[in-house]
């Protein structure tokens, strides 16, 4: 890791980002647990659309994280490369610096799961172990034509669909069964057991069209044309692969922890749309002109992510609980709760912001 100047940045691109990762960190401030246990029934049914991710079937908003996070990544890609370039850095230091990140990725992301087994486990599910994977894709595609990556994308989905209904395995040929797929036999392969809440290591493939695609929206925003044009080849892709992942339902059905054909393409396509409208709202309309809540967080994703990851977020919990709830927990426990929860996102977010005024920014 090190410590780098910033450089110019597409603001719209630093503001999605931002938002994600203050979702993440939220997640980590226990503020959805508290909203869940708000004793409403209609409110919870809201918060677990918001904050929780489907049971199996469905998509839920908090299914669209990841495939954002992966999204932005492959965006950030060629720009990353474009900055790289114009330093002066060779090619074979820019193919270096890619290699090593994948494996810093992969090496991190499996690091998380042996904290606290008595054992070494090998577990492959979460963000960075999945980044690793779809990023080394990604960049090993850069260079080749837009439709080359579209068409690498549908060609990955498809040979992940495949396998999934055409798997002989007994036991795992039930494609679309919790833990009897070829995703749970391929969780047991490489990790010895099948994984809870049915996430799917091999999810790294599939997901890898959302990296994918995203370097081409990344191209996109960097050509020379107008930002109008730009904007409606980024409405029209969220249109084409939402229509494609609707008419995919009647085929198959909507399942993140599998990361299905359908699930894929619709998350695409909610993921083009956000992106265009976080484009419209500000680098068209300049309609939000302060974005430094959230891209205080979005520049040093990786480091509050494992900052979070590793027990920042319960750590501020310890420390705030006692006093919210000497101060509110008499009126109202889950009030307090709800206090606790803020100020813990209020401390993450501190620490970024202290990072970001010292020009201190953690990349691999």
């Amino acid at each position: 890791m090190s410590s780098a100047k910033l450089n110019h940045r597409l603001a719209s691109l630093d503001f999605f980002r931002g938002f994600v990762m203050f979702l993440l960190i939220a997640e980590f401030s226990h503020l959805f647990e508290v909203l869940m246990d708000s004793g409403n029934e209609q409110f919870t049914a809201v918060m677990d659309f918001l904050f929780h991710h489907a049971k199996w079937e469905g998509l839920h908003f908090w299914d669209l994280v990841q495939p954002f996070f992966m999204f932005i990544v492959g965006v950030s890609i060629p720009l990353s490369y474009a900055n790289r370039k114009k330093r002066g850095d060779s090619e074979i230091k820019i193919r270096q610096h890619a290699f090593r990140r994948a494996f810093l990725l992969l090496l991190f992301g499996w690091g998380l799961y042996c904290i606290g087994p008595e054992k070494i486990v090998f577990q492959f599910d979460n963000v960075l172990a999945q980044l690793s994977f779809t990023y080394l894709i990604s960049f090993l595609l850069l260079k080749q034509d837009s439709w080359v990556q579209i068409s690498a994308g549908f060609g990955i989905i498809l040979i992940s669909d495949s396998l999934y209904r055409f798997f002989p395995v007994v036991g795992f040929d039930q494609a679309f069964v919790a833990g009897e797929n070829f995703g749970a036999w391929f969780n047991i392969l490489i990790s010895g057991y099948e994984y809870g809440g049915h996430w799917a290591a091999f999810n790294a493939v599939p997901t890898t069209a959302h990296t994918l695609w995203g370097v081409v929206a990344g191209k996109w925003l960097m050509n020379n044309s107008t930002q109008v044009e730009k904007l409606k080849k980024l409405i029209l892709a969220g249109i084409i692969t939402l229509i494609l992942g609707y008419l995919s339902t009647f085929f198959t059905p909507v399942i993140k922890r599998i990361s299905t054909t359908s699930f894929v393409l619709l998350s695409a396509g909610w993921t083009f749309l956000a992106l265009a409208f976080c484009f419209w709202l500000i680098d068209i309309k300049a309609l939000v002109k302060k974005i430094l809540v959230f891209r205080v967080v979005g520049v040093n994703p990786l480091f509050i992510y494992l900052f979070a990851s590793l027990g920042g977020g319960t750590l501020f919990l310890k420390i705030i609980t006692p006093f919210s709830n000497s101060l509110i927990g008499g009126f109202s426990p889950w009030f307090a709760s709800l206090t606790s929860g803020f100020f813990v996102l209020l401390g993450l977010w501190y620490l970024c912001y202290w990072l970001y005024k010292k020009q201190i920014f953690i990349k691999i």
